[in-house]
């Protein structure tokens, strides 16, 4: 996926006024427009400047945006930075019905925030707009659940038009068992109503912060497992550290390395829990000092060990 300058594209400057980005979309789609103009490949300029005025014209999106930085080059391989968007709050909806004809690079930065809809109605006491955003939580918090402070993002457009990113602190319960993508909803704390209308809800998408141990997928948890050879070959009862505490784990004699050991419901504990993987990882001794080589080469001798012996060699 390449990276797309939207300031390139719009020939502005990244400090450009609201006011400066509009001009310059109407100037350049009157002179790509594919119903009058001649120039080459006038369609897909079309659409690329339609997509980046998409991003500009709307602060919330054009200030995400910006926090990609300035060291990316026009169509340059890009991926979206891990966790770039956590922790910012993205409004309801708003896309231009065109917007599904949009590139895969601006799918991949707002097409999965945004909540296709708006309130259209003209009436007063209007319901404000949902907000949504991505939080990051440790694995733990859904072991334990417990209420977390947490600050969050959320644009506001500045005297100039330009976006100007503000911060605000909510503390949040975080219920016990929850899982990655689920959301929890605070219930008026959107974007405020007009005419005396009720706030919209925030929703907020849980993200299990990297661990150094466990991998999640939905309910179970996997934890590679270092053992010694002769703890695979001969059997051992070894200590495992979970989420929830540290627990004894028996290796059968005979284990291979990669087999999978289920220690049942110790996953996340939902209403119906998830199970614990325990993946084994054969690690050998270093053979770095004599003694060490020794005991290797009497193996050699000793063992009636062919590892390829399936193979015919």
């Amino acid at each position: 996926m390449e990276y797309k300058d939207y300031y390139q594209i719009i020939d502005v400057p990244r400090d450009a006024t609201q006011d400066d980005i509009k001009r310059a979309y109407r100037k350049l789609a009157r002179k790509y427009h594919p119903d009058v103009s001649k120039e080459p490949e006038a369609e897909t300029r079309f659409k690329e400047i339609g997509e980046a005025y998409e991003v500009l014209k709307d602060p919330e999106k054009r200030a995400a945006y910006d926090r990609l930085g300035t060291r990316w080059q026009s169509g340059q391989e890009f991926h979206p930075p891990p966790g770039w968007d956590q922790g910012y709050e993205f409004h309801g909806g708003g896309f231009s019905q065109a917007a599904s004809q949009f590139s895969s690079f601006f799918e991949s930065l707002f097409g999965g925030n945004q909540q296709n809809r708006r309130y259209r109605d003209q009436d007063l006491n209007l319901r404000g707009e949902d907000s949504h955003v991505k939080i990051l939580i440790a694995l733990e918090d859904s072991f334990q659940g417990g209420v977390r402070s947490l600050t969050l993002q959320h644009t506001e457009r500045g005297p100039d038009g330009r976006p100007l990113i503000k911060e605000r602190t909510l503390n949040v319960r975080i219920p016990k068992g929850i899982q990655q993508g689920q959301h929890i909803r605070l219930a008026g704390q959107g974007s405020p109503g007009a005419g005396g209308g009720k706030a919209g809800d925030l929703y907020l998408e849980i993200v299990f912060k990297p661990h150094s141990l466990f991998k999640v997928e939905g309910k179970d948890i996997f934890l590679e497992l270092p053992v010694a050879p002769w703890e695979a070959a001969l059997g051992a009862s070894i200590p495992v550290p979970t989420p929830a505490g540290t627990v004894d784990l028996k290796i059968p004699a005979g284990s291979r390395s990669g087999q999978k050991l289920r220690l049942k419901e110790r996953g996340i504990p939902a209403s119906t829990p998830g199970d614990l993987y325990v993946v084994l990882q054969i690690v050998l001794p270093a053979a770095d000092t004599e003694q060490a080589r020794s005991l290797y080469r009497e193996m050699e001798q000793k063992l009636a060990f062919n590892p390829r012996a399936k193979m015919g060699s």
